[in-house]
């Protein structure tokens, strides 16, 4: 079984348990003010592994389910043995990276609280993109599919246009982060895919 499937069904179980016990969700939910005050760090980590709703559960884990298995794929050749390894740290730090500058920005506020997989979900898929960026993915409502590298062009400005306006509760830098690490820990740990990614994205010109 791969990890990607092994993943979506510790977050699946862990989200059903604490929509049932909300004291599981209130220690597991990011709380920068009580992760900074009680040293609580394990937040940042365990956050991601819980879900607001079924609604959010499905899109996150689905969107994981579909790239976190081709990001397998490449990693079993660029890293062998260790490709388990390097699938978690990609996925487990993900989570982590997005939301450490909510703490760092929120830890003196006790109301802010952030919860999901969608860090460590946006790296697997930035990643994804990197690899093959001329996969065709679309965005929703947009009704035609587009090179891997133009929707994540489109998804960053989108994220930082939605954070500055504030219109609803989604921690859209949050994506970014996650995203940005994608980014970062493949062309650090395989550089030579950033040749290949340019190389690609030349093809059609």
């Amino acid at each position: 079984m791969s990890v990607t499937i092994l993943l979506v069904i510790a977050t699946v179980i862990a989200s059903v348990y604490a929509w049932r016990d909300t004291s599981l969700r209130n220690k597991w939910i990011h709380n920068p003010y009580l992760a900074n005050r009680n040293k609580e760090y394990h937040r940042l980590l365990t956050s991601g592994f819980i879900h607001a709703d079924y609604l959010h559960l499905f899109f996150n884990m689905y969107a994981f389910y579909l790239f976190g298995g081709v990001v397998e794929q490449y990693f079993s050749v660029f890293f062998g043995a260790k490709a388990i390894l390097a699938f978690l740290g990609l996925y487990i730090l993900g989570i982590i990276v997005a939301n450490l500058p909510d703490f760092v920005k929120y830890k003196d506020h006790a109301g802010f609280n952030s919860l999901g997989a969608s860090g460590g979900v946006s790296a697997v898929v930035f990643c994804s993109v990197i690899l093959n960026p001329m996969m065709e993915l679309m965005i929703f409502p947009i009704p035609v599919a587009m090179p891997g590298y133009i929707f994540a062009v489109i998804y960053v400005a989108y994220s930082i246009f939605m954070e500055k306006r504030q219109m609803n509760n989604v921690n859209h830098m949050a994506h970014l982060w996650g995203g940005l690490w994608g980014v970062v820990f493949i062309l650090t740990t395989e550089p030579s895919t950033l040749r290949r990614f340019i190389e690609q994205i030349e093809l059609p010109f």
